[in-house]
């Protein structure tokens, strides 16, 4: 999830240059409205694709034929690795995208991510899912605050960060293939909420920390964003899922 790897940089001076200062607020805000945009794109492609992949009738909600095709055939095996096959590549072509690509690629990603999401709608209440949501936000928003403003070093999370989403995505196949237990599912959302919480501040103090290395050139400093922006969204996405899992409303 990290681009740039963070350990030993120093902690800028807020403050000390208002040049810099104002360039890394407008570069930060690019990051965040990159974020948001995503997410909304998301959401908004997630109720459309539930919108058309079901029906009322008289028996209750049912798949449409396109909700069979994307929930039911083998092609729902395509919807749901697609967005990790997408992650894994926008991370070895990252380098050579120019900014303006990568940003296409992200928002490509982020309506991929709708299909792959519009499930939620059919295990859990259109309250609980609103409810959750925001309680992410709130949630997010307090962690990113953090990793924007303080002093304190976070490079040391990196490392152990990154262990525990490699085994988070091990256990969540494991289960999800062989075992479907719910208490192990229960554990992962637990442990999950808490690494993409720490991934969140952590991710936002390497995204700041990364414009002093690229202020100097525009093209850069739009590619850092869209891949700070990719950061901040998955961290927000995942967060929100083992949320989701832990306090939704089955429906």
């Amino acid at each position: 999830m990290a681009e740039f790897d963070n350990q030993g940089y120093a902690q800028p001076d807020i403050g000390v240059r208002p040049g810099v200062d104002a360039g890394l607020r407008s570069y930060m805000l690019s990051v965040y409205n990159y974020m948001a945009i995503g997410i909304a794109l998301t959401g908004i492609v997630a109720y459309m694709t539930f919108i058309y992949a079901v029906e009322q009738t008289g028996a209750g909600m049912v798949l449409t034929p396109f909700g069979q095709m994307i929930y039911s055939s083998p092609l729902k095996w395509v919807v749901m690795f697609a967005p990790l096959g997408m992650v894994l590549l926008f991370a070895a072509t990252a380098h050579k995208m120019s900014g303006a690509m990568a940003q296409m690629v992200f928002w490509l990603f982020a309506v991929i991510m709708g299909v792959s999401l519009s499930s939620i709608f059919l295990r859990y209440t259109g309250t609980s899912i609103s409810r959750v949501f925001f309680f992410t936000a709130a949630s997010f928003a307090g962690l990113s605050l953090y990793g924007y403003t303080t002093r304190k070093n976070l490079s040391g999370w990196g490392s152990f960060l990154i262990m525990g989403l490699v085994g988070i995505i091990v256990a969540s196949l494991v289960n999800y293939f062989l075992l479907q237990s719910s208490a192990l599912q229960w554990a992962i959302s637990v442990i999950g909420v808490l690494v993409f919480a720490g991934l969140t501040a952590y991710d936002t103090q390497r995204i700041r920390e990364v414009y002093q290395y690229v202020s100097h050139d525009a093209e850069m400093v739009k590619h850092a964003a869209i891949n700070g922006a990719l950061s901040l969204y998955l961290d927000f996405i995942n967060m929100f899922l083992m949320l989701l899992s832990l306090f939704g409303s089955n429906d």
